[in-house]
């Protein structure tokens, strides 16, 4: 029988593609050589080694990772992999409310040991993500000498994803998930509401996968525009009468090969915490 968590994590993976983030792959739209059935296919492979009881941290993001590679032969999902696994490990001691999950999260990354710091760095060298380049301290490219928490640490100025790990996800639950609240209430819409979060995470942080990629006054350019959009959009009665706008962001992002990845990972994290607390 699924469980409430697995059922979560499914929902959440899916709610991410039928949203429309501009850049990115959805229903909407492909482009990156990716399409939105990719992304389906590494979460139906990927949710069973998430929610596996009987492995560590380090364990289900390997395994999802390999597993994510052999059914699409791309990545599609290390980002999200690596926000989800200590969020389902944190819910898996309770989730009853907002500050029991907080507070499991807080104790799950306090107890990340070395062997989990090994398999992150093994899982990031197979999917091998854009714009990764190398670092003087705990390259992902060689044997890591800490924690993985210190390791987040040290790369959370360069990653977004990283630095959810050194200040318990903060942005994931002070801005995706309060947004995402704020917007269903008032749309009845989870899929808007993720739309809205994305551009909010879009708006107010350079995104790091095109920072890293493409430097620093591009990823701000994205982000002055990104304001612009998620003004307007937050603004609306119907959000869908902005689709317009969201499809000529998109082309002009993808135009250019620009993926805001690291926005599209937190906002899907940010799902995640969504449904476990509306259960």
């Amino acid at each position: 029988m699924t469980s409430p968590i697995e059922l979560a994590v499914m929902e959440s993976f899916r709610k991410d593609v039928e949203a429309f983030k501009p850049g990115n792959i959805s229903f909407y739209s492909s482009g990156h050589d990716m399409i939105a059935s990719d992304f389906i296919r590494s979460a139906e492979v990927s949710t069973p080694i998430l929610c596996r009881r009987d492995f560590s941290l380090g364990e289900r993001i390997l395994s999802s990772v390999n597993a994510t590679q052999k059914a699409v032969s791309c990545n599609t999902n290390l980002g999200m992999i690596l926000l989800f696994t200590p969020i389902i490990m944190a819910a898996e001691q309770g989730y009853e409310n907002i500050e029991k999950l907080t507070a499991n999260l807080e104790n799950t990354l306090t107890l990340l040991t070395k062997d989990d710091v090994n398999k992150v760095f093994e899982a990031i060298r197979i999917a091998n993500p854009g714009g990764l380049g190398s670092s003087d301290t705990n390259d992902v490219m060689k044997t890591p000498d800490c924690s993985l928490k210190q390791a987040m640490k040290q790369a959370s100025q360069r990653d977004s994803v990283a630095l959810q790990y050194s200040n318990n996800f903060s942005e994931v639950f002070n801005v995706g998930f309060e947004t995402i609240k704020y917007f269903d209430k008032r749309w009845n819409s989870v899929k808007w509401s993720a739309v809205s979060c994305y551009l909010t995470f879009l708006s107010s942080m350079r995104d790091t996968h095109i920072e890293r990629k493409y430097g620093s006054e591009i990823a701000e350019q994205i982000k002055i525009k990104s304001g612009i959009i998620v003004e307007k959009f937050n603004n609306s009665i119907d959000p869908k009468i902005l689709l317009r706008f969201l499809k000529d962001f998109d082309r002009e992002l993808k135009t250019k090969n620009y993926n805001p990845g690291t926005s599209a990972d937190l906002t899907a994290a940010s799902l995640l915490v969504y449904y476990l607390l509306k259960t």
